[in-house]
């Protein structure tokens, strides 16, 4: 399967999958981050999860996908190794970690950290990367302006950027590709006006 089919499937899981449960999960009062484990051999769907925060201040769209992932039976999932994970936004550190304890080799995410925080006014993956991972350095005795808030490829995993993804391709793929982000853009525009019109009601600390 090439980039431009791989991408075709992540968007039509997002779409499909992920943003009905979103929808129905902003309405009781969450954010609007989702996640998807995929099969990697047919990229069938094993988990689509979103935000359950007013249950559990833990369970971010990633964290949600990874309990409801491993509380299926053993013989009834695949390996994580033999998983694709698939999130709405870029992972905030909490379920970067959830990604790697769990042993996940991969992640892909439509909307970035800088997408969260400017688009759907969620500043808070970026300000917690900042303020309590970023350690100055030692020879400067500040944190470098510029320096990535994680290392996107490591030792456990690599990470996939699916709009620099799309910007990558050949122009015949990439025009249908693009419109379909946009359509989900706008989608997801509206989830966040719906969470931003009602949220700080349900007692989530970092509404």
């Amino acid at each position: 399967m090439d980039n431009a089919d791989l991408i075709s499937r992540l968007l039509d899981v997002i779409e499909h999958d992920i943003a009905p449960a979103t929808r129905r999960g902003v309405a009781r009062g969450n954010k609007l981050f989702g996640a998807a484990i995929l099969r990697k051999s047919d990229l069938s769907v094993v988990v689509a999860e979103t935000n359950n925060e007013i249950e559990n201040p833990l369970w971010h769209g990633e964290m949600h996908a990874i309990k409801r992932f491993f509380e299926r039976p053993a013989d009834q999932r695949p390996d994580v190794k033999d998983c694709l994970f698939l999130a709405t936004h870029e992972p905030c550190s909490l379920c970067l970690s959830g990604i790697t304890w769990s042993g996940f080799d991969n992640f892909y995410y439509l909307f970035s950290h800088q997408d969260s925080r400017d688009s759907f006014a969620i500043p808070y993956d970026i300000q917690i990367l900042k303020g309590v991972y970023a350690v100055p350095d030692p020879d400067r005795s500040e944190v470098p302006g510029d320096r990535p808030l994680y290392n996107a490829s490591n030792a456990y995993w690599t990470s996939h950027n699916i709009a620099r993804m799309i910007a990558a391709l050949d122009r015949s793929h990439k025009e249908v590709l693009v419109a379909r982000f946009d359509e989900l853009n706008a989608l997801y525009a509206d989830l966040s006006a719906a969470y931003q019109a009602d949220k700080g009601n349900k007692g989530i600390p970092l509404a």
